[in-house]
C-alpha cells in the first residue's frame, strides 16, 4: 500500500462574497458617529417624522449606550426596531416608522 502526502496548493484564499443587506434599505440615515448619549436618540426623535409611515430610518452610532437606548426608545414610542447592523465603526440601527 502506498501513501501519498497531501500538500496544499498555492491558491489564494477565496474572498468572501459581499454581505447581502437584510431587509429594506433605509430612506434616511442619521449619522451620530462620534456623538455621545443621548444625542443619537435626540436626533432620531427629531428626524423620524421626515420618513413616511412604514419606511425605514437608520441611525449610525458608535456610543455603546445606543445599543440599548435605540431599542428602548422604539418600545417606548411604539416604533418598530428592525435590526442592528455591525459597521466597521459602530452600528447602524434600523427603525420602521409606525405612525
Amino acid at each position: 500500500m502506498s501513501f501519498r502526502r497531501r500538500t496544499r496548493s498555492a491558491q489564494t484564499p477565496a474572498t468572501p462574497p459581499p454581505p447581502v443587506p437584510a431587509g429594506p434599505a433605509p430612506i434616511l440615515i442619521i449619522d451620530a458617529l462620534g456623538r455621545k448619549c443621548p444625542i443619537p436618540i435626540i436626533l432620531l426623535a427629531e428626524r423620524i417624522r421626515e420618513v413616511p409611515i412604514g419606511e425605514i430610518v437608520a441611525v449610525k452610532a458608535d456610543d455603546v449606550a445606543a445599543r440599548t437606548d435605540v431599542p428602548a426608545w422604539c418600545r417606548m414610542k411604539s416604533q418598530d426596531f428592525v435590526r442592528e447592523e455591525i459597521l466597521p465603526r459602530g452600528w447602524a440601527f434600523h427603525i420602521r416608522r409606525t405612525y
